[in-house]
């Protein structure tokens, strides 16, 4: 995270926004549309609270303790809901849950979420991995799974995950983030989010509320 991305990350607190008086109009002929734009951002009830010793799961607005297990190429499958690799979920879906819903696999960048499509009946979690901030394959992977396959399971992101990257994640389909970053749960824990409560063009997949197409006053050419 840059020094000028973490100086506005200090100075904004989404719970009491300030917005200029244009967004402020904007607002206003939107209506009621845009009362969701922050479903899914830090809660009144998540800030100022303790700051996770270890990996954290944010979820619904809030860290949540993670009910899943991630599960190795060879190690057992326990009783509780567990994530495996997809190369084993490929070759081994009928003996890992015949018919059962508490099934997740974790995907790669480098594998094709195409043959993951088949089975999504099948999975209740696709976790996707970022090794890297600058890595963004895994947003395009989301947006095929939401948009492409219809998958209306959890959808975690894993791995380098940021703050300042998951508004954007949440725009691809993300609904769940498995944050292992320091200072991105410390912003999380005290309420921060760099929210971007007006996009340009709308997409299919946005875990954000977003107002739909057609109903963005904000996005209208004026005409001289």
């Amino acid at each position: 995270m840059t020094p000028a991305n973490a100086a506005l990350l200090r100075d904004t607190d989404l719970r009491d926004p300030a917005p200029a008086s244009e967004t402020a109009r904007s607002r206003k002929e939107a209506g009621p549309r845009l009362a969701v734009l922050r479903e899914g951002a830090p809660t009144a009830e998540s800030a100022g609270s303790p700051l996770p010793d270890g990996p954290a799961l944010w979820r619904a607005g809030r860290f949540e303790a993670d009910e899943w297990a991630v599960v190795g190429p060879e190690e057992a499958i326990g009783a509780g809901p567990s994530i495996v690799p997809l190369e084993r979920l490929l070759a081994e879906i009928d003996a890992l849950a015949p018919g059962d819903a508490s099934l997740g696999v974790l995907v790669q960048p480098n594998e094709a979420v195409e043959e993951l499509a088949p089975l999504l009946d099948r999975v209740a979690l696709v976790a996707l991995v970022f090794p890297k901030y600058t890595d963004g394959r895994a947003m395009s992977a989301a947006r095929l799974l939401r948009e492409r396959y219809g998958f209306k399971g959890e959808l975690r992101a894993t791995g380098d995950v940021l703050i300042d990257q998951m508004p954007l994640m949440r725009r691809c389909g993300f609904d769940a983030f498995a944050v292992t970053d320091r200072a991105t749960r410390a912003q999380l824990a005290a309420g921060k989010w760099p929210d971007i409560p007006f996009y340009m063009q709308p997409v299919g997949s946005s875990m954000q509320g977003e107002a739909p197409a057609g109903a963005r006053p904000w996005a209208r050419r004026l005409v001289a």
